[in-house]
């Protein structure tokens, strides 16, 4: 599925991803390959996704922690995630 992380100055990450888990203000919440639509508001916390041959943006990637091969979070303070279509855009703080 395809993943959009988007801040106020730039779009942060852009690629292909396996799983991405976000920090809902009821607690946080994985989303998978072929996932119900959802729309949901962000709280503090880290967004954490995993894929294959993820690319950071030199620029962006001291924004991110590497913490496996394949797996990142980056921490945000409040957002918004729209998930339609294999396709998650998270605008975030």
């Amino acid at each position: 599925m395809k993943l959009e992380i988007v801040s106020p100055e730039a779009t942060l990450f852009s690629g292909e991803v396996v799983s991405v888990s976000v920090p809902g203000i009821r607690g946080e919440f994985q989303m998978l390959n072929n996932h119900a639509p959802i729309v949901s508001i962000l709280t503090k916390g880290e967004v954490k996704f995993t894929g294959n041959n993820i690319s950071i943006a030199e620029q962006f990637s001291s924004k991110f922690v590497n913490v496996s091969k394949d797996t990142y979070h980056l921490a945000i303070n409040a957002g918004t995630i729209e998930l339609n279509d294999n396709k998650i855009i998270i605008l975030a703080n």
